[in-house]
């Protein structure tokens, strides 16, 4: 190559960059790439290509435009089930005992004993019952009429109100209760007990997957114008408290007994102080129609209303706590 035909490649070159930057300062280059990219241009470009009509729609996305991939599907994370809770010897300790019975339980080797239920599902596994329905507790400012002294028919504020909170808070762990809304001692306190056992032995007929029947009060004591306030204290708060009470006057009762201690103590690792002592009587108070059957004071006449409803959370809970059972015994 001579020097003329150099001269005029450099020359040439010179020109062609003026010319791109020329264009580049013009805005040809975005301008070509939007025309590019309508609708009608892809449509076009393609029919020259393949021969083949393509029409696109205004809303449409031109044919390069490729959707983003879907994600990559994750394995569904598993849940644990939580660790059921395991009772000792030495956790019978927890309770202590208020025994007229005349029995001579081993509590030591019955907290220890299994449970082997489940009270999750969709099936009723646990009856909620008020044997003395209208009891009721001190006003703190609430305004309803009372049958008699700290008894009530407004079911706001009577025993129907502690049983329809526990079965609430049953229910949103899982387990399905049923609250038998019967007045049991009411026109007529005498025969409570042998009305609410008609009841209770209804719903097991109905319901044989029902395997724990709380039979909910508030217990009494002391004068009308001193009557016992229990008093215990639930993160920082003011509760009453709570007591089993047990019938010894049936077959079955060690296996209640043994139920009632894990409730116990349960209660007492959860939130000390709650509990009052485990009373243990000669009588049989319908729990010999159910091998899981207690019955639970809550509070007492003395306390008031939101004292009581704070105990029947914690009663709740300890319940949920045992819903499916007991691990083993560690060693």
């Amino acid at each position: 190559m001579n020097q003329q035909q150099r001269t005029i490649r450099v020359g040439a070159a010179a020109v062609l960059c003026a010319c791109v930057f020329r264009l580049g300062a013009s805005g040809l280059p975005e301008k070509l790439l939007s025309w590019l990219s309508k609708p009608n241009t892809a449509a076009f470009l393609t029919y020259l290509e393949t021969g083949r009509n393509v029409r696109f729609s205004a809303s449409q996305e031109v044919f390069w435009v490729f959707p983003a991939e879907s994600a990559v599907p994750q394995p569904e994370e598993t849940v644990p089930e939580p660790e059921k809770p395991a009772f000792t010897g030495e956790d019978a300790a927890l309770v202590e005992l208020y025994n007229t019975s005349g029995k001579s339980p081993e509590p030591a080797e019955l907290i220890t004993r299994p449970l082997s239920w489940d009270l999750t599902g969709g099936e009723p596994t646990v009856l909620i019952l008020h044997t003395h329905s209208t009891e009721s507790y001190t006003k703190n400012g609430e305004s309803y009429t009372e049958t008699s002294a700290y008894r009530t028919l407004d079911e706001d504020y009577n025993m129907l109100s502690i049983g329809a909170y526990v079965a609430e808070l049953l229910a949103g762990s899982g387990i399905t209760a049923i609250q038998d809304r019967e007045l049991h001692d009411y026109p007529s306190y005498n025969g409570s007990y042998v009305d609410a056992r008609a009841s209770i032995r209804a719903y097991l007929e109905e319901y044989p997957t029902i395997q724990l029947v709380l039979d909910l009060h508030r217990d009494a004591a002391g004068t009308t114008g001193n009557q016992l306030r229990t008093l215990a204290s639930v993160d920082g708060q003011t509760s009453a408290q709570l007591m089993l009470v047990m019938g010894t006057n049936y077959d079955t009762w060690p296996d209640n007994l043994s139920l009632a201690l894990k409730l116990h103590a349960q209660l007492e690792q959860q939130s000390e102080g709650i509990m009052r002592k485990l009373c243990l009587r000669p009588q049989r108070f319908n729990q010999d129609l159910c091998p899981g059957a207690l019955l639970v004071e809550v509070g007492a006449a003395g306390n008031t209303h939101a004292e009581a409803l704070l105990a029947a959370e914690q009663l709740a809970q300890a319940i949920i706590s045992l819903a499916k059972g007991t691990g083993e015994t560690p060693e």
